[in-house]
């Protein structure tokens, strides 16, 4: 596995009004978050590839539907891929320096805890294609819906 990435099982807690789960513990983490994001994408969306060089790492949980989460090591090239959400329920840890991002494989609601906030004056977001030769087959698609940032990367 890729260094510095780490699998935390999130436990849910289900009865006959619904169900409940603990997204985030900072002591099980190697670094505190300081921003939450919730994004709502529907099935064949590809967000990212995206990297960090300041240092701002990713909590991916998927709260409902199905996501699979890309990580690629720019270094070594090495890669990572898990489906995770509704079949799997996991949150991934990724540090900000591998290139990240995942696929909609259902509509879904997708949580992020980030360990810097956005700085929209100095974003410190960079992009690998979706289609790099070295994640291109990890996706389901090769016809993904793409915002125009991820479109032009």
């Amino acid at each position: 596995m890729i260094p510095g990435i780490e699998i935390l099982p999130l436990r849910s807690f289900r009865d006959e009004r619904g169900w409940f789960v603990e997204v985030r513990r900072e002591s099980l983490l190697p670094h505190r978050t300081l921003q939450t994001n919730v994004s709502f994408s529907r099935q064949g969306v590809i967000r990212g590839l995206h990297y960090h060089e300041l240092g701002q790492d990713d909590l991916f949980a998927c709260l409902t539907g199905t996501a699979r989460v890309v990580v690629l090591d720019r270094e070594t090239d090495e890669v990572f891929t898990r489906d995770i959400g509704d079949e799997d329920p996991v949150a991934i840890y990724v540090p900000g320096r591998h290139a990240h991002g995942f696929e909609a494989l259902t509509d879904l609601i997708f949580c992020y805890h980030v360990t810097r906030e956005y700085d929209p004056a100095d974003p410190d977001e960079y992009g690998v294609p979706w289609d790099d030769p070295r994640v291109r087959h990890l996706w389901s698609t090769q016809s993904p819906i793409l915002s125009e940032r991820d479109a032009s990367s």
